[in-house]
């Protein structure tokens, strides 16, 4: 196809084709479900688009449209997703200028968003409402996932063979594709495999659950599993405790901060969630590691007006 015919091609045809040569088979499925919703809102907003028409102002358009509908972080999220595959025709020759820049990003009054994490009385209130039988549930997931602060594809990727509990610990070396046909997958990188301590309870409550189980097979799935079911089950016991609802996610988040404001270094929790950087936990609990700060700070004064 020669350029010339090239710029004739809509914006959202040449972005679907880029999607599908760049990065169809490159990154994971949930990441290639976003483009591909990013494509859906493009040709919502810009059908008639040419790709030799991309300019500043046509852009800012767009965007501008995006916004009215979603967050400003949502906004930006739709930004980056378009911009590479901008830069490409830019870099093509297939557009003049890089209209992407000095883009503004705008978007919607955040609404008033959920607490994502509960407090140690909180938690402790949650954990002692568990009906945890003797036979493997949903339950047990909560528990583990609470202890832990593992991912939800990962708990769901567990095998009795990943507990070693003469030593108490506990491998993360995979994940469940709950989100597609099912079976195992690798972890989300490198960092999240793992080996995670875990308490003496937790030990003997896990060592008597799993007597008899097939080493290799998944302890928590049988059949299709859907987050919004465990969700669901989580939801119903924050109600019973009383103290604000959660996602099992949001256990992720507890287990992390409850650690952080133990003491716990960053590097620590970072390594026991399988982040890929320190940098990403800092991001992620950037509101925790403050309030620590100010603790400190706090700590640093009341230490100095006492001395003479």
């Amino acid at each position: 196809m020669s350029k010339q015919q090239q710029n004739t091609e809509l914006f959202y045809e040449y972005y679907e084709k880029w999607i599908r040569v760049y990065k169809m088979g490159a990154i994971r499925k949930v990441t290639l479900d976003k483009y591909m919703m990013t494509l859906k809102w493009l040709k919502r907003l810009a059908p008639e688009l040419k790709v030799c028409e991309l300019n500043r102002i046509e852009y800012q358009e767009i965007l501008n449209k995006y916004a009215e509908y979603h967050e400003r972080q949502t906004t930006m999220d739709f930004h980056h997703q378009l911009k590479g595959a901008i830069l490409d025709a830019v870099d093509d020759g297939l557009i003049e200028r890089d209209p992407t820049r000095k883009a503004i990003i705008k978007g919607k009054t955040p609404s008033e968003k959920k607490r994502k994490y509960l407090n140690q009385f909180e938690l402790h209130m949650l954990l002692t409402s568990l009906e945890l039988k003797q036979e493997v549930s949903w339950e047990w997931l909560i528990l583990l996932v609470a202890k832990t602060g593992m991912r939800f594809s990962e708990a769901l990727g567990l095998t009795p063979k990943d507990f070693d509990f003469e030593h108490q610990m506990l491998s993360i070396n995979k994940t469940w594709d709950y989100k597609g046909e099912g079976g195992f997958m690798p972890t989300k990188n490198k960092s999240s495999v793992r080996k995670i301590q875990i308490d003496w309870k937790t030990v003997i409550q896990f060592s008597e659950l799993l007597k008899g189980l097939p080493e290799n097979e998944p302890i928590f799935v049988k059949g299709n599993v859907y987050n919004s079911t465990v969700n669901s089950v989580l939801s119903r016991y924050c109600k019973k405790a009383n103290i604000p609802e959660i996602t099992i996610h949001g256990l992720r988040h507890t287990h992390a901060s409850l650690l952080l404001f133990a003491g716990v270094s960053i590097a620590s929790v970072a390594r026991r969630l399988g982040h890929s950087s320190m940098t990403t936990t800092q991001k992620t609990y950037l509101h925790i590691i403050q309030e620590l700060e100010n603790k400190d700070i706090d700590i640093v004064m009341r230490s100095l007006s006492g001395l003479n």
